[in-house]
């Protein structure tokens, strides 16, 4: 079994009991904290289980030197990394264009580097996922708002 389900199994017959809309808030609490930790984690640019991203291929330019943008810098912004929270559900995604950009990095997919370039693989960079302190994160906010 592993950390999630066992939170699911704790928190399934609490959440049972609760409204709909105390439900509702502890998912959107859940969620904005979930967003703020992912962003953290992939501003300091390392997958879920603790590893780093493998780092960028130097890149063949005509004015040598290095990228001074970190990567997926706006990216992880709430302009892109959004939340949405139901009674039922938290749940924090990429929109838009940003999300096949994501979902590229996530599971090392083909795209092209720009409309008229080449191809390139690109090596898979977890953006979202459970690192090993979110599952004690969730169960704070839990008992945090039992106690309210």
């Amino acid at each position: 079994m592993t950390d999630i389900d066992a939170l699911q199994s704790w928190l399934g017959g609490f959440l049972l009991t609760m409204e709909a809309p105390a439900r509702r808030a502890l998912a959107h609490t859940i969620a904005i904290e979930m967003r703020r930790r992912q962003s953290a984690r992939i501003a300091g640019q390392h997958n879920p289980d603790g590893s780093a991203f493998e780092p960028r291929k130097p890149q063949l330019r005509k004015r040598p030197g290095r990228v001074k943008r970190a990567m997926f810098m706006r990216l992880r912004t709430a302009r892109f990394l959004k939340t949405q929270s139901s009674p039922d559900a938290a749940v924090v995604t990429f929109i838009g264009r940003a999300q096949r950009i994501a979902a590229v990095h996530q599971f090392g997919l083909r795209d092209r580097v720009n409309k008229a370039g080449l191809e390139v693989t690109y090596p898979a960079r977890e953006l979202l996922g459970f690192e090993d302190g979110d599952i004690d994160r969730i169960t704070d906010l839990v008992l945090a708002h039992i106690a309210r």
